[in-house]
């Protein structure tokens, strides 16, 4: 059993930064991955970002083509989580970011996630 955590949502204009963040408990990010959705009012949850960290804090990180470039995901092996790094945003990127821990990679697919945390409302405004 996993259970997530997560933090740093807000509202913001567009071109502004906020820090998401997803603390782990009851497994390690060694174990499992972690994943990033968002699902906006009338539309399905979407992929946004997954990391699959392993030993010696080395992680590969996923991202979908509409946040490329512009979020970071970390995760942080000693603190047993996940952080998601939001740059220059757009209003279009307004929804609840929801984190995901699943056995599965890649962990592109909202099917794929095992445990879901309650989620963070972002809101960025024109």
């Amino acid at each position: 059993q996993v259970q997530l955590v997560e933090s740093g949502g807000g509202l913001v204009q567009a071109g502004g930064s906020l820090r998401l963040s997803c603390a782990a408990s009851g497994s390690t990010l060694s174990t499992y991955r972690v994943g990033w959705f968002r699902q906006a009012p009338g539309k399905e949850r979407e992929f946004v970002s997954a990391i699959r960290c392993g030993g010696a804090n080395t992680c590969i990180a996923d991202y979908a083509d509409s946040v490329k470039g512009r979020f970071t995901v970390f995760g942080d092996l000693v603190k047993n989580a996940v952080y998601l790094h939001l740059n220059s945003l757009k209003p279009e990127d307004t929804a609840v970011y929801y984190c995901g821990a699943s056995a599965s990679w890649p962990l592109n697919v909202a099917t794929k996630v095992d445990y879901w945390g309650q989620g963070t409302q972002v809101t960025v405004s024109a």
